[in-house]
């Protein structure tokens, strides 16, 4: 339930945010407030939510090992609906001269991010699974290295989404969920010796 109510709330803020202009102008837009989500905001809330569970309800364990390869599956399948959906899904790249660029309909060539993102967690997928086969993880470090990668990507590959930087801060509000979900991975490392990654 931590983690439902995480994901739910998570998504749907950092969804809004990412668009702060239409906060200022819902006018005629107000199921804008209730379908527009992330999966960065889902992620991170979903984490916030099963931590403070956790702490209240005193488990000590890692949970989130087992849903590490799931959770790649789906949201693979899920940028393979978002690349479908073209232009109406707003998860589509900036113009790009590239041989691969990508014309969703608009007449114009643009970086299939969906693809890339794709591409990423297929690798991801495959790099965890090669890692934990040469040694075993310990308890925890499957999800932490997951995430910390998907954050670092998602960093990245933002650059090349036409969505505007949060107005004087020069990074769009995914981008800076990013930077807060990957300090929070760094001052955590910086308690747990990278040692403790194999079991």
């Amino acid at each position: 339930m931590g983690a439902a109510a995480g994901v739910l709330l998570g998504s749907r803020i950092l969804g809004l945010l990412e668009h702060s202009d239409l906060l200022l102008d819902p006018l005629g837009r107000p199921i804008y407030y209730f379908t527009n989500k992330t999966i960065v905001g889902g992620l991170l809330g979903g984490l916030v939510g099963v931590e403070l569970t956790k702490k209240y309800l005193g488990v000590t364990a890692s949970s989130g090992d087992l849903m590490v390869y799931p959770l790649l599956l789906g949201m693979g399948l899920g940028r393979v609906g978002c690349f479908l959906s073209g232009l109406e899904d707003g998860t589509y790249g900036t113009a790009t001269t590239l041989p691969w660029g990508i014309d969703f309909g608009d007449g114009v060539r643009r970086h299939p991010t969906n693809l890339y993102e794709i591409l990423f967690l297929l690798a991801l997928g495959l790099g965890l699974w090669l890692l934990e086969h040469r040694r075993p993880l310990a308890d925890g470090w499957r999800f932490r290295l997951f995430l910390v990668s998907y954050l670092l990507f998602r960093l990245l590959v933002e650059f090349l989404k036409p969505t505007p930087p949060l107005s004087g801060l020069g990074l769009t509000a995914i981008q800076w969920a990013c930077v807060a979900g990957l300090g929070y991975y760094a001052w955590l490392f910086r308690r747990k010796s990278l040692n403790s990654m194999y079991s």
